[in-house]
């Protein structure tokens, strides 16, 4: 959590450390989405299966909760009670007026609905990003590629993120996140196509396979 707080680089926002004054609700937020990430990875470590490695944050997902992959709107819906995400109270970061219902990424919403239907409860898989931190482009509110310094630059932090959970399987989803695991000497067990951009389908059949081999 520190390395990832500590991180800084022209074009890209911190969830761990940075507040956007624009569409974050208050200077606490950055503490809120760092306190979030770590009991979702204390809830992991021990019990998990897989590890879901991607690209990078994503300004309707993890930019405002602290986790890879995950959406406002997904832990609004779990409250206190539901532990799919990690236990406790769950918060959002964004101010309502931005978005009254909290962030919905369509990404979050398939690889969570399709991890959980294939049979795997909550702490069983961990989502990450080789990329860390949510790279924009000409506006806070959006996404783009991690250039090759930025991934480069976040490479210790992931090795850091992988020595948290030895031995456990590696899936990268797109290709950005098998070349760089590749570059690091990584041997992921499957490649998944990304569920971006109509790849739903693919992406959990992807993870339909690899479960099924893995049963076997």
């Amino acid at each position: 959590l520190e390395d990832l707080a500590a991180f800084r680089a022209p074009g890209v926002f911190n969830p761990w450390r940075d507040t956007d004054p624009a569409n974050d609700f208050g200077k606490e937020a950055p503490a809120i989405r760092r306190d979030q990430l770590r009991r979702y990875l204390a809830d992991r470590v021990g019990h998990a299966r897989l590890l879901l490695v991607a690209e990078a944050a994503g300004y309707q997902g993890c930019k405002f909760t602290g986790l890879a992959m995950t959406s406002e709107r997904q832990l609004l819906a779990a409250g206190a009670i539901d532990d799919v995400y990690f236990a406790g109270g769950k918060r959002r970061t964004s101010r309502d007026s931005v978005k009254p219902a909290g962030f919905n990424e369509p990404t979050a919403t398939v690889v969570w609905g399709r991890m959980l239907a294939a049979g795997l409860r909550g702490r069983e898989w961990v989502n990450w990003n080789t990329f860390a931190w949510h790279p924009f482009a000409d506006r806070a509110l959006s996404n783009r590629t991690p250039t090759r310094r930025e991934l480069e630059a976040g490479g210790p932090v992931l090795e850091r993120f992988l020595a948290l959970f030895p031995g456990v399987p590696v899936v990268t989803v797109g290709e950005k996140a098998r070349g760089k695991l590749g570059e690091l000497g990584v041997q992921a067990v499957a490649a998944v196509r990304h569920p971006a951009y109509g790849g739903a389908a693919e992406f959990g059949r992807g993870i339909g396979r690899l479960l099924a081999t893995q049963r076997r």
